[in-house]
C-alpha cells in the first residue's frame, strides 16, 4: 500500500501491506536501503543503475527462474520471517528463507503474490480509520502489544493488477524467459495492449527461432 518513516526508530520506514479484500493492514519494519527499492517501483521511477534487487530479477529471468510467491510465514521478536518460492523451466522448485523487505521489493519488480496466514494478520494488524484513495491512517494496538498510529497518502486502491506491475518493470524483455515473456503476452492481449502485445510476440519468436 505503501511507505511510512517510523517516528520511533530513526533511519527507519514502515512498510504497508493491505490485506486483498479485506481490513486488515500489516506496518513492517524496514532500513532505508530497502525502502528506498520498494519506493522506487512504487512511484515507477527507473534508477539510472539497477539496484541490487533490480538486479537479482534479471539474473532470474536470464536464467529462467521465476518466483512464484512470497509467504510471510512468522512473527516473532518484531522481526517478520519470509520464504520465497522459485520455479524453473524444468518446474523444479526451490524454497529459500529471506528477510521480508528484500522478498517484497523482488516480488514488486516481478509481480507475484504475497502471502500471510490469518492467524499472523490478527496477531499484526490493524485496521484503516479510512480507506480508499486518499490519506489513510492506521492506528491502535495489535495483539503483540505493538502501538502505532502512522499517516500515509494513497493513490490508488488496494489491488494492482499483475500486468500493471510488469509493464512498469525496469527488466528488459529480452531476458525474459520464454515461459514469462508467454504470460506476458497472454496478459498484453487479455487488457488489449495491442503494441505492448505485438513487441513480446517479436521477441518470443525471436528467442524460438534461436538455435
Amino acid at each position: 500500500m505503501g511507505l511510512s518513516y517510523n517516528q520511533i526508530q530513526n533511519g527507519a520506514y514502515a512498510l504497508i501491506l493491505a490485506q486483498v479484500n479485506g481490513k486488515y493492514r500489516i506496518p513492517i519494519v524496514i532500513g532505508a536501503p530497502e525502502a528506498q527499492s520498494i519506493a522506487i517501483v512504487l512511484e515507477r521511477v527507473v534508477p539510472p543503475r539497477p539496484l541490487t534487487h533490480d538486479l537479482f530479477t534479471s539474473l532470474g529471468h536470464a536464467f529462467g527462474i521465476r518466483l512464484t510467491e512470497v509467504f510471510i510465514y512468522k512473527f516473532e521478536d518484531g522481526i517478520f520471517s519470509s520464504r520465497m518460492t522459485f520455479e524453473n523451466v524444468d518446474g523444479t522448485v526451490v524454497e529459500l528463507d529471506s528477510r521480508t523487505s528484500d522478498a517484497i521489493a523482488i516480488a514488486l519488480r516481478t509481480g507475484a503474490p504475497i502471502y500471510t496466514t490469518s492467524e499472523l494478520l490478527e496477531q499484526t494488524g490493524f485496521v484503516l480509520e479510512s480507506n480508499g484513495p486518499g490519506k489513510g491512517k492506521a492506528t491502535g494496538q495489535n495483539s503483540a502489544g505493538l502501538h502505532i498510529e502512522i499517516e500515509w497518502e494513497e493513490t490508488g486502491s488496494d489491488e494492482e493488477n499483475p500486468s500493471d506491475i510488469r509493464k512498469h518493470r525496469d527488466t528488459p524483455l529480452e531476458n525474459y524467459a520464454l515461459e514469462e515473456l508467454e504470460r506476458m503476452l497472454a496478459d498484453a492481449v487479455a487488457n488489449e495492449e495491442y503494441e505492448r502485445a505485438k513487441k513480446l510476440k517479436d521477441i518470443i519468436d525471436q528467442k524460438k527461432d534461436k538455435p
